[in-house]
């Protein structure tokens, strides 16, 4: 009788021990990710004199008071800040999920002449920086007299001027059954109920992911609300933290790093309660 032995698998203590060293490199990356963000929040629970000359991660000693002097340390307390950009936020998400949507409704389900020049056209508005198109913009708005009022940080968003969201919602409707309209019109629907009661209920990843974005976008603009926002009664969150940067006196960072903690948390907030609806819109959202 021949007996024969199975060769030891090899295989699996290799794989095991590559995945435990592929694992160990992205905690690795990811702590040193994530330091700026550990060194800021300890940094906002230091004295200001010892931020930089002790770059270690444990407070020394522990100042919380930084929070509530931050707090009050401006001309408007902290939290006007905070409203006035959740004005421009919420302004700027409704405009670009009524606009953006409609307007990708068009590029992906109706013809009309000059669609392809047009859909090219807005594709390459997203190569332009927003310092070609802030002066006449500027120009613009002051002679409609909205300069330091919310309305040149919300109206353009009205009609469809960000390029990136059309994009992702055309391409995003492009994959939605075309059975489903002809089903529709069947029944008597035109392009306003389609749109309304079929495409929009069906776009919710797409519609959130925009939501999303725009929100964190708008949230962090600095440049523009520099420009269009010259009374601190109208500063935004962006143009508030910029106040405590005094380059003629002393700068209060430990009050400042404490601020841009508390900036940070309708950030992950928004992030945290969308991060399905994210994920599934960025995945079913490709280039056909």
């Amino acid at each position: 009788m021949v007996t024969t032995t199975k060769p030891a698998d090899t295989r699996r203590p290799t794989d095991a021990r590559r995945r435990f060293f592929t694992h160990l490199a992205l905690i690795g990356f990811g702590l040193v990710m994530l330091y700026p963000l550990l060194w800021m929040v300890s940094s906002s629970l230091k004295p200001t004199e010892a931020i930089f000359r002790d770059p270690g991660l444990l407070p020394s000693p522990f100042m919380p008071e930084n929070y509530s002097e931050g707090w009050t340390a401006l001309e408007y307390p902290f939290h006007h800040y905070i409203w006035n950009s959740l004005i421009v936020v919420a302004g700027s998400i409704i405009g670009n999920l009524l606009s953006c949507s409609m307007a990708a409704y068009a590029f992906a389900r109706m013809e009309f002449r000059g669609k392809k020049l047009f859909f090219a056209a807005m594709l390459m508005t997203i190569m332009l920086p927003i310092h070609v198109v802030i002066v006449p913009q500027y120009i613009l708005f002051a002679q409609l007299e909205w300069i330091n009022t919310f309305y040149p940080l919300i109206v353009p968003k009205l009609l469809a001027t960000d390029a990136f969201f059309i994009f992702l919602m055309v391409q995003f409707i492009r994959g939605l059954p075309r059975d489903l309209d002809e089903a529709a019109r069947i029944d008597g629907c035109g392009h306003a109920r389609i749109f309304l009661r079929i495409i929009l209920p069906l776009s919710l990843p797409a519609l959130a992911t925009t939501a999303i974005f725009t929100f964190i976008w708008t949230w962090n603009d600095f440049f523009s609300q520099l420009i269009f926002l010259t009374d601190p009664n109208m500063y935004t969150v962006p143009v508030a933290l910029r106040t405590f940067v005094d380059s003629q006196a002393q700068t209060s960072w430990g009050p400042l790093f404490a601020m841009s903690v508390v900036a940070l948390g309708p950030i992950f907030g928004f992030f945290l309660a969308g991060q399905r609806y994210l994920v599934k819109g960025i995945a079913t959202t490709g280039i056909k």
